[in-house]
């Protein structure tokens, strides 16, 4: 929605942009060389991580993510992964979706052959590094988030501030996952190296542990949706030393708003010259 409202404000991009901002999921925004989009590049470091099976969770009013994956472009250039689909409906009076943490439970509950075992969950607006994916992949943790260095991301600082904050215990293991944080709670985040970690919302968690958490989550009160972070929290405030934060530097690129996509277009074209 906040990449749909800033839709008429700019005048420095492409038309065929600005109808994919208006149109299409975030993540099927052709930012890329070659009119790709955004998503083919989530893909591609998924599977150079290792990664083989993927669950999409797709809403009802744009087909454009399967059918691109299904029967066209994307269909031949990600044979390496199995992918699956699931719809996430608005229920009635609504005008959006539950949020993200009844996306994961809708995807959980399509795959129940994955119970026991654990599994990385992400965002389809921010691209990942391949280490970062792949580091989640191998730990041996239950429940583990990616806790990115705030001093290394490269967003204005009016963003920044605005990203969860991650208190951990002396072990590493998270203690606390705030949200839109106030200053004294970002003081209270920093360690004893004087690092602030934030959360990308970049997760591996166990399908057995945070399934009932999703499956009980209440509305925020003031959001009005389920939200994984907070399901998170709950967990590792309710199982303590059951989610382990994984240290890194560097920056993550984002396309939330529609003054991303410049930006987004030269990262791609620098970075994938050949893809």
């Amino acid at each position: 929605s906040r990449m749909k409202r800033a839709a008429n404000v700019r005048d420095d991009i492409a038309p065929e942009l600005v109808r994919d901002a208006q149109e299409k999921s975030k993540a099927m925004i052709r930012a890329g060389n070659d009119s790709r989009p955004f998503l083919d590049y989530i893909l591609k470091n998924i599977a150079e991580a290792g990664y083989r099976n993927v669950v999409i969770v797709v809403g009802t009013q744009d087909d454009s993510i399967k059918s691109y994956y299904e029967c066209g472009r994307g269909s031949e250039e990600f044979s390496s992964l199995n992918i699956s689909y699931v719809i996430q409906q608005i229920p009635a009076g609504r005008t959006k979706p539950l949020g993200t943490a009844d996306a994961l439970l809708l995807a959980l509950q399509s795959k129940p052959e994955w119970k026991g075992e654990s599994f990385t969950v992400c965002n389809s607006d921010n691209l990942y590094s391949v280490a970062a994916l792949r580091s989640l992949m191998k730990d041996s943790h239950a429940n583990a988030l990616i806790d990115y260095d705030r001093s290394a991301l490269l967003f204005e600082q009016e963003r920044i501030v605005q990203f969860a904050v991650i208190k951990k215990d002396e072990q590493g293991f998270l203690t606390d996952l705030i949200e839109k944080p106030l200053p004294e709670e970002i003081a209270l985040a920093i360690d004893s190296s004087g690092r602030i970690g934030v959360s990308m919302n970049l997760f591996r968690l166990s399908y057995d542990m945070i399934y009932p958490f999703l499956e009980q989550l209440p509305l925020h009160p003031v959001r009005q949706e389920k939200e994984l972070p907070v399901a998170v929290k709950l967990m590792a405030e309710q199982c303590p030393k059951s989610v382990w934060t994984i240290p890194r530097s560097e920056h993550v690129i984002d396309l939330t708003n529609q003054a991303d996509i410049p930006v987004v277009r030269e990262y791609l074209k620098r970075e994938f010259p050949e893809f």
